[in-house]
C-alpha cells in the first residue's frame, strides 16, 4: 500500500498546492521519463521543473504517459511548475517569449510559472513579474511565484504591482532555516517552498538528526522533511530512486517533539549548499 501524501497548502490565488513536490533539478533528460513515472506512481502530484534544467521536453513526454491531466483543480491531477531563467536577456517581452518556449517544450502550459532568480543587479525583476501577472490575467497560467527573493525584493514586487507571489522557493534546510524570511512570507500570504530541502544530502550524516530519525524509525530525509512541514512550509526534494521517492512522501505517521524541533534549530549555521541569490547577475 502506498503512503498518503502529506497534504496541500491553500495559496493566495485560491488554488491548492501539494506540500511535497518532486524536484527535477539535475535529473538527466534520459532519466526524466522514468523518474517522473515512478514519482507519479508513488503519489507525487507536483512536478517542479524549469527551463534551465534542460529536461522540459522529457518532462512533457513523461506527463503525457501518466495519463493524468496537468493543471489546477480536479483533485488527483498533476501540477507542473516551470521557471523563467533570464539569460541572456531578462525583460518583460523576453519573459513572454520564454513562456511560449516552455509551453512548446512541455507540449502544454505549466500550471505554475516562477521567476528563477531575482538578478537584482539587472533591475528587471519587477518587469518580469508584470509579465507573469499578464500571463495569469490572460488565463495562460494558474499560479505565479518567485524563487530566491529576499524581503526587500518581495516588498518591491508587492508595492509596485499590488500582487504578492503565491510562493517563494528558497534554499532552506536545518543549516539555513531562513526564519525571518519565513515570517515575512506568513505575514503576506506567501508559501515558503524549500529547494535543496535536504542540504543536497550533506545533512544525512548529522549524528543528531540520525538519532531523531532512529527514534521515529524513519530516514533522516523523512525527519528533515517533517521539520519543513512543522515550520509551516513546503519542499521539493529530489531523488532518482523509487524507494526514496516513496519514503519522502511518507511523513504523516510521526511528529517531531518540541524538544526535537529545538535541537534541529541548533543546527543553524547559515551555510548554503547552492548559489547565493546575489551571485546571479
Amino acid at each position: 500500500m502506498l503512503p498518503d501524501a502529506p497534504g496541500s497548502a491553500v495559496l493566495n490565488d485560491g488554488s491548492s498546492l501539494p506540500l511535497i513536490g518532486l524536484g527535477l533539478y539535475k535529473v538527466e533528460p534520459a532519466d526524466t521519463t522514468r523518474v517522473v513515472a515512478d514519482g507519479v506512481d508513488v503519489g507525487y502530484r507536483l512536478l517542479d521543473g524549469a527551463a534551465f534544467y534542460g529536461n522540459e521536453r522529457e518532462l512533457g513526454d513523461a506527463v503525457r504517459q501518466t495519463g493524468l491531466r496537468p493543471g489546477a483543480a480536479p483533485q488527483g491531477e498533476l501540477r507542473v511548475a516551470s521557471k523563467v531563467w533570464g539569460d541572456p536577456v531578462m525583460s518583460y517581452d523576453q519573459t513572454l517569449r520564454d513562456f511560449d518556449s516552455t509551453e512548446r517544450d512541455l507540449g502544454f502550459a505549466p500550471d505554475l510559472y516562477l521567476i528563477h532568480w531575482p538578478r537584482a543587479s539587472r533591475d528587471e525583476y519587477v518587469n518580469v513579474w508584470r509579465a507573469l501577472i499578464r500571463l495569469r490575467e490572460e488565463g495562460r497560467v494558474r499560479t505565479i511565484g518567485v524563487c530566491s527573493f529576499n524581503e526587500t525584493e518581495l516588498t518591491r514586487l508587492i508595492d509596485e504591482t499590488g500582487v504578492a507571489p503565491a510562493l517563494n522557493q528558497i534554499e532552506s534546510h536545518p543549516w539555513l532555516p531562513q526564519l525571518p524570511l519565513r515570517e515575512f512570507h506568513a505575514e503576506h500570504g506567501i508559501l515558503t517552498q524549500a529547494w535543496s530541502p535536504l542540504g543536497r544530502g550533506r545533512l544525512m550524516a548529522d549524528p543528531m538528526l540520525g538519532r531523531i530519525a532512529q527514534t521515529h524509525q524513519v530516514s533522516v530525509a523523512q525527519a528533515i522533511l517533517r521539520w519543513h512541514l512543522q515550520l509551516g512550509g513546503a519542499a521539493v526534494p529530489k531523488s532518482t530512486h523509487r524507494d526514496r521517492l516513496a519514503r519522502n512522501l511518507d511523513l504523516d505517521g510521526f511528529v517531531l517533539t518540541d524538544e526535537e524541533m529545538a535541537a534541529i534549530a541548533g543546527l543553524e549555521s547559515g551555510e548554503r549548499t547552492g548559489s547565493h541569490p546575489d551571485s546571479r547577475q
